[in-house]
Parts: C-alpha cells; sequence; structure tokens
C-alpha cells in the first residue's frame, strides 16, 4: 500500500529555500546599493540614512519599537477578524439572494474608492479614540478583496457536482456546504493572502488619525521629531509583521489543502 506524501515531507523546506533565493538576493541586492549610495553619495543621514544606521538605530530603540507593535498587532488581528466574519456573511447572503447581491455589491465598490487618508480621521471623530475605530478601518481595507474572492469560489462550483445534488432532492444549504463552499477554499486562501497584506497598513493608517501607541503613532511621532532613520526603522518592523502575516496564511492554506500540494504531476 502506497504512503501519501506528507504537505510538509521533509524536502519541502529545502525547496521552499531554494524558490525564495531570487527573493532574498534582490532584497540583499537592493540594501547593498541603498548603503553605498547613502556612504558615498555625500547625502546627509537626516535626510536618507544607510541601512546600516537604521538597523543599529532600531535595535537601540528596540524597546519602543515591541511596545508599540503589539498594539498594531492586535487591532490588525481583531479588525481583520470582523472582516472575515462579516465578509463571510454577506457573502452567503448575496450568494442565496441574487436581488441583494445586485443591490450591495456597487455599493461596496464605492467603499473601496474612498481615500483612507480622508475616511481615517472622520471614524475617529464618530466613535471616539479607542479600539473601535480602529477595528473598523482595518475591516474596511480587507473587507471587499474577501467578499470579492468568496463570491468568486461559489461561481466556480463544478456544474456536474451542483447538477448530481439537485437530482437527489439535496436542499439549497445542503448544496451549498457540500459544493460551493468547498469550492471556494482555493479562492477564499488567495484573497486571504491578499488581504492581509493591507491588514497591517489599514491599523498603521488608523493610528496616524488618533492613537496613543502603535507603529502608526510611533512613526508620526518619529517625523516630526526629524529622525528618518527610527521612521524606516518602523516600517521595516512592520513590514516584517506584514511577512508574517502572510506566511502564517500561506501555511493555513498548506494545512487546508493539502491536496494542492501532494496530488501534482511528477515529472518522469
Amino acid at each position: 500500500m502506497s504512503r501519501r506524501p506528507s504537505a510538509f515531507a521533509p524536502s519541502a523546506l529545502p525547496t521552499a529555500i531554494i524558490g525564495a533565493l531570487p527573493a532574498i538576493a534582490a532584497a540583499v541586492g537592493f540594501l547593498a546599493l541603498w548603503e553605498l549610495y547613502a556612504d558615498f553619495s555625500g547625502i546627509r543621514p537626516s535626510i536618507l540614512p544607510a541601512p546600516s544606521r537604521v538597523l543599529a538605530q532600531g535595535w537601540i530603540n528596540r524597546q519602543a519599537l515591541i511596545d508599540n507593535t503589539w498594539p498594531t498587532l492586535s487591532t490588525t488581528l481583531a479588525g481583520f477578524g470582523c472582516s472575515l466574519a462579516v465578509a463571510f456573511v454577506f457573502s452567503v447572503l448575496m450568494d442565496f439572494a441574487r436581488p441583494v447581491r445586485r443591490a450591495l455589491f456597487p455599493l461596496f465598490v464605492i467603499s473601496q474608492t474612498l481615500p483612507l487618508v480622508a475616511i481615517a480621521p472622520l471614524v475617529v471623530l464618530w466613535f471616539g479614540f479607542g479600539l473601535v475605530p480602529k477595528i473598523l478601518l482595518v475591516a474596511l481595507v480587507t473587507f471587499f478583496p474577501m467578499l470579492v474572492a468568496l463570491l468568486q469560489g461559489y461561481e466556480a462550483t463544478d456544474k456536474d457536482i451542483h447538477e448530481l445534488l439537485i437530482s437527489m432532492k439535496a436542499s439549497r444549504w445542503r448544496i451549498f456546504f457540500l459544493a460551493r463552499l468547498p469550492s471556494a477554499q482555493p479562492y477564499f486562501f488567495a484573497g486571504l493572502r491578499i488581504a492581509i497584506t493591507y491588514a497591517v497598513v489599514g491599523a498603521i493608517f488608523a493610528e496616524y488619525a488618533g492613537a496613543a501607541k502603535g507603529l502608526g503613532i510611533y512613526i508620526l511621532n518619529a517625523k516630526n521629531n526629524f529622525r528618518p532613520d527610527l521612521v524606516l526603522a518602523a516600517v521595516f518592523v512592520s513590514a516584517g509583521l506584514t511577512l508574517v502575516l502572510f506566511a502564517i496564511t500561506v501555511l493555513l492554506g498548506h494545512l487546508a489543502m493539502p491536496w494542492r500540494h501532494t496530488e501534482r504531476p511528477t515529472s518522469p
């Protein structure tokens, strides 16, 4: 009896590392060029600090960066969780009731045209300086990609399976849970990867509008104190946070759909 390969076989790790080498090489090359330009162009560090200075100042101020990262992370996760729940509820409602979809979908499209930099102060003005406006802003940024991904996934249901379930007198809900919802899984995780990259940016913008702590307020204070090195250190932290959250969504996709990574044709 043949043993089914695991989605996380020992050979998968070296393959993933090899696949990441071009991106790592590009990042190292960019940082090296930046370092050389900052060192030899004569530009002042107060205008363009070298990456080595950014890393050094980030390490010196690591405790302040850590203290401001946790509020941003908690806002990101809370807002993203609310966004997922609301997107799923509306996707089901719009899938079951097409008139509701025709009525609401244009409104959701319009919501994505609103500039966050203009909406954020208003949301803070309406809901105060607590956690609620930040959660709402993160949800606003991440809601639409998840909604579109789910709706596309429902539409991708195999017609033969759909007709088979209808011929077996399956109810609308049963068809949804047995066919339409499983077919949306790949689309859901694709939307999840897109939305999570916006979540941290949304949280930082929300903190810009009004917060006591967070990477957004840290960046704002560093900018006002003419410390571009600390601004860039916070930017590096936010970028690293985004990459970690993105990697987690990729891992969740592997765990939820292992067959998409194990059932691949092998070369002769």
